[in-house]
């Protein structure tokens, strides 16, 4: 096994020791990434490996930086990295180059990222599957006739193949969850508010997308975790500074599990999902877990009407400039038309009745969890589609009637701002893969990694079912 398969943890105490050089870490990963990269599309805009080589020896030569000291990154492509090229996966902002860095991404060069280049996505983000007319389609490294999800589809791929041992993602709906199931990794959305949102024109109004970490391991999850989870207090909604070591044997004994399956027919599944996910249900129940199923706790279509006004009243706001101009509305993709349009259209009446929804679940989910600790969801409703769809129509005879109705088992996590991991629970006859959530009350972020640890080093998921390089 390369170094390059390493849990970062590992990979990066081998920085600090001595026992592995920047430089030749650094060297492994632009080989593997013009090995593999060429398959998937996953890590786009790679720098220069001159440039690239030439920071590594500086991280050898100079004292150790921090957390992250020498380890190779590649950061989502909706973030900027100063002096690097941030489209967005929009031809408007093709020749954009970033002036300074995002402040996640200055959290993390201040511990010692380099970065080697950005992670691909939908075009601004918007749907759960990576392409766009920059940059091409992100492609599943299990098969690459296949989407690899998003809008982190890019970070998941990278992850999976070996190109990165961490990677930065967002979720506004499930872009840290679904692709990390669609690619054999984990991705933890955390309660919002424990990575501070950006600073930018509106910062009190959404609270739907929060930041995140994806990679192979939940440990390697809260080690991340513990460089992005810096209070700003330049935002509002931050919360303190906790410790996020987990313990070296995690246990689930005792630990309450509510499983909502398809949320009482509301949700259509395709046809094995939810075999699967009783199967990774199952590891918990061995563990020591009390799983029992739960009907369904709130109104599924109140909650995704809700999150879609909510979502489309946030990116009305945001994208006003580029819409209310004719020459940029007509080179944005028809997705993000429809949802200013939709979010322009809204009444004060509308607005308030989606808070009150948000507010009557967030009051009925403290309820559910007083008698258990986690509640447990599939990641999808369907399996990873292929790469030529926009997205898909109908799932198991049922139409979709918006461009991210199909992601709707997303909904009851990120329209309140819950902490969520996705964990790998298999493959499909066909090889396709599959994720779990796991989600748990606001703020019980580190209980919910101890869970998922727990079960990681009960399955091991993507140590041992990598995709064929």
């Amino acid at each position: 096994m390369s170094f390059l398969d390493w849990d970062a943890g590992a990979l990066l105490a081998a920085l600090r020791s001595g026992e592995l050089s920047a430089e030749t870490v650094m060297a492994a990963t632009l080989e593997r990434v013009k090995a593999r990269n060429a398959a998937v599309n996953a890590i786009v805009d790679l720098r220069e490996a001159d440039v690239l080589m030439s920071e590594a020896r500086a991280a050898d030569q100079g004292t150790i930086r921090g957390k992250l000291h020498g380890l190779p990154m590649a950061i989502k492509g909706l973030a900027h990295v100063q002096g690097t090229r941030n489209t967005e996966g929009s031809p408007l902002y093709v020749d954009r180059i970033s002036e300074v860095d995002s402040r996640f991404v200055s959290l993390l060069r201040n511990e010692g990222a380099i970065f080697i280049g950005k992670t691909n996505v939908p075009e601004f983000g918007l749907g759960s599957h990576s392409y766009n007319p920059v940059h091409g389609v992100t492609r599943n490294p299990y098969a690459e006739g296949r989407t690899a999800g998003g809008s982190s589809g890019g970070a998941g791929a990278a992850l999976a193949m070996g190109m990165v041992a961490l990677a930065d993602g967002s979720d506004a709906m499930g872009s840290l969850r679904n692709p990390a199931g669609w690619n054999n990794v984990y991705g933890f959305r955390p309660s919002f508010g424990v990575v501070p949102r950006e600073p930018g024109d509106e910062v009190f109004w959404q609270q739907l997308s929060t930041l995140g970490p994806m990679a192979r391991s939940p440990r390697d999850i809260a080690l991340m975790m513990d460089v992005m989870a810096e209070p700003n207090p330049a935002v509002p909604f931050n919360t303190p500074r906790q410790p996020w070591a987990l313990g070296e044997a995690p246990t689930v004994s005792g630990v309450r599990v509510g499983w909502l399956g398809d949320w009482g027919g509301a949700m259509p599944m395709e046809q094995g999902i939810l075999d699967l996910c009783k199967g990774g249900l199952s590891v918990l129940s061995n563990l020591g877990a009390e799983v029992a199923p739960m009907a369904a706790p709130f109104d599924a279509e109140e909650m995704f009407a809700s999150w879609r006004d909510l979502r489309a009243f946030a990116l009305a706001g945001d994208m006003a400039g580029l819409f209310e101009n004719p020459e940029t509305r007509a080179r944005l993709k028809p997705e993000a038309q429809w949802e200013i349009a939709c979010g322009q259209e809204l009444s004060v009446a509308q607005l308030h009745a989606a808070c009150a929804t948000r507010s009557a679940w967030f009051r009925r989910a403290a309820a559910v969890f007083e008698d258990v600790e986690v509640l447990a969801l599939p990641v999808s409703q369907c399996w990873p589609f292929p790469i030529d769809w926009d997205w898909p129509k109908e799932i198991s005879g049922r139409a979709m009637d918006t461009y991210h109705r199909w992601m709707q088992v997303m909904v009851p996590v990120s329209l309140i701002g819950l902490p969520a991991i996705s964990v790998p629970v298999g493959f499909s006859d066909q090889g396709l893969p599959m994720g779990m959530q796991l989600f748990a009350r606001k703020g019980a972020d580190v209980a919910l990694l101890q869970v998922a640890e727990a079960y990681h080093q009960a399955t091991g998921w993507p140590q041992s079912h990598p995709p064929i390089a």
